[in-house]
């Protein structure tokens, strides 16, 4: 698996706030913590098991972080050019040609509180969960962590860093490359879930 990360932290760069409404009132900030079965509320996870499965175990009450805000689509374009430069891979190899494409982004944010507030422990973690995906045997998928400035404000306001996990694959046809993707992001919320990733 290709596994990058990359921090965008200047001061035209977004922040990520919590909780969050959208400004026509279609969606806003799930607490999947407080209310785990409150899917119904997420479209994207509604229509997607795999993101479902993921924002269930990132949530539940043993995980590192939990879930601000997420989204899945069909890759298509330009993005589907880029990953599959990106990806070393061409238009084609030997399964295939691999010209579909699907990708998911969850933002996460730390539960512990100076973790939170710690750049350098983000820094830290994105490099480890990185250098423990790389081995990952999904040659047709990548993980990108974008670390981000974050303003919380569930139990009073707190100023500190989140980050988004965006996991893409590519396929020789939607199905597949939707499949591609759901074992990717399932592996990869396992490494999130598992002891080496928040030492």
């Amino acid at each position: 698996m290709l596994a990058e990360w990359s921090a965008e932290c200047s001061a035209e760069d977004p922040v990520l706030v919590v909780p969050w409404k959208d400004p026509d009132g279609n969606a806003a900030f799930v607490d999947l913590r407080a209310n785990p079965y409150d899917f119904d509320a997420i479209p994207e996870a509604e229509h997607h098991p795999p993101l479902m499965q993921a924002l269930r175990a990132l949530n539940a009450a043993r995980s590192p972080v939990f879930t601000a805000k997420c989204d899945a689509w069909p890759v298509e374009d330009e993005e589907l050019k880029h990953l599959q430069l990106n990806l070393d891979l061409g238009p084609s190899d030997e399964s295939g040609n691999l010209s579909f494409g699907f990708a998911s982004y969850i933002d996460l944010v730390s539960r512990e509180r100076s973790r939170f507030a710690s750049f350098p422990q983000h820094e830290q973690m994105l490099r480890r969960l990185t250098r423990l995906a790389a081995p990952l045997d999904y040659p047709a998928a990548a993980l990108d962590c974008v670390l981000r400035p974050a303003l919380i404000d569930l139990e009073g306001p707190q100023q500190g860093y989140a980050f988004s996990l965006y996991v893409k694959a590519l396929g020789a046809d939607s199905q597949v490359a939707w499949r591609e993707w759901a074992a990717a992001l399932e592996a990869v919320v396992v490494l999130i879930r598992g002891k080496e990733f928040s030492r």
